[in-house]
């Protein structure tokens, strides 16, 4: 008989009423929880609104940064016109030489883990590949990847910089892009233009801020999830052996699942009725992208992972104009790795774990890992 690989914190709630209320910072947030709810919700940005500086990610950032992220922060047509002079960076996941350094990378790092006896693989493996992909990714030397890793698996919330470290590194990085531009994307946001004018120093430290920040814990915690889950289902490795074209389904099977973001706020600028429950003006509202990811109504078995599940409409990276602009990093990533163990790795053993439990009121939810140690063998 089949089993469950992953809880459900939200299926309760969701079956019965579409929407959890849960205290965030003192705030009641209604939490948008079925599928086809959280879609459309994505799409109504009239209703609710990511034109909320701070305020879309939950917990709220108030108090650990100082600028608004741009694009994330803003709506349309603002967001489209902003989004486009990020783009060409982000679609450079698709390039065949980043393609190139991203496996040079871990093959090199899974290499690295094979030989020694175990490797704790948050710190020592999942965030150096993190921060050096984004370095190939921004075009910058790898070099610069040493300092991005200094600041932890959080830039806010790992160590006791809280932000400040990234500020200090991206107006240094502006200044010296200014006056010796480059083909990096430092330099392309001093050169950009926006309606006509150039970026102030404050826009573009909103793009910086959330392309250290957006995507670094998620990719952190999903490199994680799916080596402890090789680990747990040996079989899975050679599943994916017998036929690698698998590896693209079990890709997106992983960010269902495994969904790093649990949910992103919205702001309903006038009173709005949010499946029952009232939200004042300026109040909020979440999508919640976990729930919606194991929604019974859209997807069979929802709590087993099955690395063939085809279609797999997930919506790990949002859905509608804020689409994740990372989503093709994150999942060439996720690719490489499962790609580059199914050609070195016999088996995989787990030596020590602690789980990251995301707690609150009202559920909770394993997202990731504090630590994990693994003990890696080689194919002979």
């Amino acid at each position: 008989m089949a089993t469950d690989d992953i809880s459900d914190p939200f299926r309760e709630a969701r079956r019965e009423d579409g929407v959890l209320e849960c205290n965030f910072q003192g705030e009641n947030v209604p939490m948008i929880l079925r599928h086809e709810d959280v879609r459309k919700a994505a799409k109504d940005w009239k209703t609710f609104s990511s034109d909320a500086p701070f305020r879309i990610p939950i917990p709220s950032e108030e108090n650990v940064r100082s600028m608004r992220q741009i694009p994330v922060e803003t709506d349309p047509p603002d967001h489209t016109d902003y989004r486009k002079i990020v783009e060409p960076f982000f679609q450079r996941a698709k390039d065949p030489g980043m393609i190139a350094q991203v496996e040079a990378l871990i093959g090199g790092m899974l290499a690295e883990a094979i030989k020694r006896d175990h490797v704790e693989v948050v710190r020592e493996f999942a965030l150096p590949i993190q921060s050096r992909a984004l370095a190939f990714l921004l075009n910058v030397d790898e070099s610069e990847a040493t300092l991005w890793i200094s600041w932890g698996t959080h830039v806010f919330r790992d160590g006791a910089s809280k932000g400040s470290a990234l500020e200090t590194y991206l107006h240094e990085r502006f200044d010296r892009a200014a006056s010796q531009p480059g083909s990096d994307f430092f330099s392309a946001l001093t050169q950009a233009t926006f309606h006509g004018r150039p970026l102030t120093r404050e826009e573009m430290m909103g793009f910086g801020n959330l392309t250290f920040a957006g995507g670094r814990d998620t990719v952190i915690h999903t490199i994680s999830s799916t080596l402890a889950y090789l680990a747990r289902h040996p079989e899975s490795l050679g599943f994916l052996r017998e036929d690698p074209s698998r590896i693209t389904h079990a890709v997106e099977e992983f960010y269902r699942v495994g969904t790093p973001l649990t949910h992103i706020g919205r702001v309903c600028p006038v009173e709005t009725n949010v499946h029952g429950v009232t939200v004042k003006p300026g109040g909020r509202a979440s999508l919640c992208w976990a729930s919606a990811n194991l929604d019974e109504t859209v997807f069979d078995a929802p709590t087993q992972i099955r690395l063939d599940r085809k279609p797999n409409p997930h919506l790990a990276f949002g859905f509608g104009a804020h689409l994740c602009l990372g989503a093709a990093h994150a999942r060439l990533i996720l690719r490489t790795l499962l790609a580059q163990c199914v050609q070195r790795v016999q088996s995989i053993q787990i030596l020590d774990a602690r789980e990251h439990q995301e707690k609150e009121a009202r559920y909770q939810r394993s997202v990731g890992y504090e630590s994990l140690t693994l003990r890696i063998a080689g194919l002979s």
